[in-house]
């Protein structure tokens, strides 16, 4: 099974990215994924459920831990025509 996740984490600052944002931006670009889009207002990443999944959980603790006060995201199934 393949997922997508898109997620953003909050506070926002226009100014520079916070820590919790960098730290997200770290697991994901470190997870072995097949896509990763990473933006200034959301993020997106693609690939296997268990990549995935794990990706997911260390981005929770991991953004946490460097002060999200509130996490954003979205799990889909994508099918092979997406």
């Amino acid at each position: 099974m393949r997922l997508r996740v898109e997620f953003t984490t909050e506070p926002f600052d226009l100014d520079e990215a916070p820590a919790h944002a960098l730290a997200a931006r770290e697991v994901i670009e470190a997870a072995e994924l097949d896509a990763v889009d990473v933006g200034p207002f959301g993020n997106t990443a693609e690939g296997g459920a268990d990549a995935v999944l794990s990706a997911v959980e260390a981005l929770l603790r991991k953004s946490l831990d460097a002060g999200a006060t509130r996490i954003s995201l979205q799990v889909n199934v994508i099918g092979a025509g997406e």
